[in-house]
């Protein structure tokens, strides 16, 4: 008895020249795979969106609560890259639709370039190149310095934190931390308790947090003057989190001597848009178009990392690793038939689908439910014969937001 929606029927959309491999993975399921190089607008997307069942996106790509409720078909949402501030995830919860992300595979690019920048931060690289290219010969040692022995505080000890941490003290950098979580610190890492503690002590300031609304203007006038007068501050998170005008007027004023920032507030929509900031032309400061994970080794991974999460979503229902969704994992069971049910999160639906199954005189054979505050999702194994019923009856319930059955 077939059951499943035929693969070769499911509809993926990959935007914004996501590495090939990922449309290889799927497309040797047997999926149909169309892929863009640039982002799309809203307009645009939800007239795209009505007949895609998977849809994978970069940063650009804004995945709005319209271009959600368009997606009559859509199963779920990949981002290809860390951040997943560009979709509603609320909304995509609400409407039933795990979103993934790539959490690790970029990490070790973003945290090279990180270092990178302390080093040109520190020999004003960037300022001495530029004269260069220009035809001016000014060969100075005037504040420019090793990096050993200096102070590097993270903030925000994640992934890429913790491994800018290791590498930094590779390079002879005595390094901090400061984290709103507990964090278990690496090597001769020492946390910080406050923020503010970091901030005078270290030579150069690293930012590795989400965006948030406790990170918006995270470095703001306030906590910039509280670093040490000199230092350098690097932004590789979210362009959110640095209070840019501030950040410009501290560097005009020879507070902070020099910075690097890979991410803005406000970004162009593709390549070929201007791109205006008020920290163009000041000296010592490194500007970079979003690129701290923009590798060759890092876009391979990523592709790898999501669309193996897709795929194990689609093919078995599995959600782990999805940020907005309800974590369930589940060894298929051999015989059977899945159903795959989201539903509001209110008593009596586990029971009532239960009811659904016994009044057939059939058998669960596996089931696991796992909850947040708004929704359910149910991975559930049982009898071939009844599972058509099954999913009909449990799509009808009050509660219902999605069904899905598999072989």
């Amino acid at each position: 008895m077939t059951t499943s929606y035929p693969k070769e029927k499911i509809k993926v959309l990959f935007l914004e020249n996501i590495h090939p491999n990922a449309d290889e993975l799927f497309l040797q399921e047997g999926f149909q795979v169309e892929t863009l190089k640039t982002s799309l607008s809203e307009a645009e997307l939800i007239e795209k969106i009505r007949e895609v069942h998977i849809l994978g996106i970069r940063s650009k790509t804004q995945v709005t609560e319209a271009i959600l409720k368009a997606g009559k078909k859509l199963l779920s949402v990949g981002c290809f890259c860390i951040g997943t501030n560009q979709v509603d995830l609320k909304a995509a919860n609400r409407l039933g639709v795990p979103v993934f992300n790539a959490p690790f595979s970029n990490t070790r690019s973003v945290a090279e370039m990180v270092l990178a920048e302390t080093i040109f931060l520190a020999r004003q690289l960037g300022d001495r190149s530029k004269e260069v290219h220009e035809g001016v010969w000014k060969k100075v040692a005037s504040h420019c310095h090793e990096i050993r022995g200096k102070t590097l505080g993270i903030i925000g000890y994640g992934h890429i934190g913790a491994q800018v941490g290791v590498l930094a003290e590779g390079l002879g950098l005595r390094v901090l931390f400061f984290d709103v979580a507990p964090k278990l610190s690496m090597g001769n890492v020492r946390r910080c308790n406050q923020l503010s503690e970091l901030l005078a002590a270290s030579d150069f300031v690293t930012l590795h947090v989400p965006e948030t609304p406790s990170t918006k203007n995270l470095m703001s006038a306030e906590q910039l003057a509280q670093m040490k007068k000199g230092a350098c501050l690097i932004n590789a998170s979210r362009g959110t989190v640095v209070d840019v005008p501030a950040l410009a007027s501290a560097i005009r004023e020879g507070h902070i001597g020099g910075a690097a920032v890979d991410v803005f507030p406000s970004e162009p929509s593709g390549n070929h848009e201007k791109f205006v900031s008020e920290l163009q032309g000041l000296p010592n400061v490194i500007l970079t178009p979003h690129i701290g994970g923009s590798t060759e080794e890092a876009q391979a991974a990523i592709g790898v990392e999501v669309a193996t999460s897709l795929l194990g979503f689609i093919n078995n229902g599995t959600s782990t690793g999805a940020v907005n969704f309800p974590k369930v994992e589940a060894e298929p069971v051999p015989g059977t038939h899945r159903i795959l049910n989201v539903h509001k999160n209110v008593p009596g639906v586990l029971r009532d689908i239960n009811k659904i199954v016994s009044d057939l005189n059939s058998n669960i054979r596996g089931q696991m439910l796992s909850t947040d505050s708004e929704i359910g999702y149910l991975i559930m194994d049982i009898e071939q014969d009844v599972s058509a019923q099954v999913k009909e009856a449990v799509e009808k319930l009050s509660a219902s937001i999605r069904t899905r059955i598999l072989f």
